[in-house]
């Protein structure tokens, strides 16, 4: 099967990429993160590649789902989706799933990497040559880092998203033909659930200030026995039964949300968390 037409130009692959840069952090939320800004960032090239109406429309739902990494070097999965996409769209038999998985399982070490290299040591650079230039008296200083630190995310993102769309373009089609699909899309998903357990460990917080007063000898505190069992277990417990809820009982967002809400102002009240 033919897989190498190209429909995209790199016009376009570029314009996405400057919408990525432009709109990457505006549209977070604790739901989806990400997922607007790829959708719309991707909706120009899908329509390109996707005419049908509802073809066009399952892509941009395909691109709804959670997302979060670092916008920079993170870059590189959106330009690897879309030559997924570009592949899919000439006739290639690509799952859903392997698009997703990829997208979830290079997330987080791309936010990593991005995080270390462009927030921790290029950012670090830049403004310690601008404050060097303030701490002599030119007032460029300031000017430079601001002009400096955006250029090199800007240019360094750039060669991430083309590279991502080149190296998509080549290997997916020895992935496909070699028959470990499915091993790629179970490899993402552990990955993914890994990233999704630190997303949950970081975010999700609840304690317990329950306990119980003995004449004469320090207070037991339930929380400090529970960390000595299982620190966390309490978070732990919460996900869990927030994933049944979903997974098994078919619950809403909204109305798990409300739940929890009412659930955080009673026992606040109550003085139990």
């Amino acid at each position: 099967m033919e897989t190498n037409e190209k429909k995209l130009t790199k016009k376009d692959i570029t314009r996405s990429y400057i919408q990525w840069r432009l709109l990457a952090e505006v549209s977070h939320s604790y739901e989806r993160y990400q997922s607007l800004s790829m959708a719309v960032t991707l909706s120009k090239p899908l329509r390109k590649l996707y005419t049908d109406d509802e073809e066009y429309r399952q892509a941009l739902v395909r691109h709804m789902q959670f997302f979060n990494t670092e916008a920079t070097i993170g870059a590189i999965i959106p330009g690897i989706v879309l030559s997924l996409e570009e592949d899919r769209a000439n006739g290639a038999e690509i799952p859903d799933e392997v698009i997703a998985s990829i997208k979830t399982g290079l997330m987080g070490p791309m936010a990593g990497i991005g995080d270390t290299l462009y927030w921790g040591t290029i950012k670090a650079i830049c403004f310690s040559l601008a404050a060097t230039m303030a701490l002599s008296g030119n007032y460029a200083g300031m000017v430079f880092a601001c002009i400096l630190f955006p250029i090199c995310g800007f240019t360094i993102g750039y060669f991430m998203w083309h590279m991502g769309y080149r190296i998509g373009r080549t290997s997916i089609s020895k992935i496909l033909q070699s028959g470990v699909v499915n091993k790629i899309i179970q490899a993402c998903s552990i990955l993914g659930l890994m990233m999704m357990g630190a997303l949950s460990a970081s975010y999700v917080t609840l304690t317990t200030t329950a306990g119980m007063k003995i004449e004469n000898s320090d207070p037991i505190l339930v929380q400090q026995i529970l960390d000595e069992i299982i620190p966390g277990i309490l978070p732990l417990a919460v996900i869990a039964l927030i994933f049944f809820a979903i997974k098994k009982k078919g619950m809403k967002f909204n109305l798990y949300i409300i739940i929890i809400i009412v659930l955080s102002l009673v026992g606040a009240f109550f003085d139990i968390v």
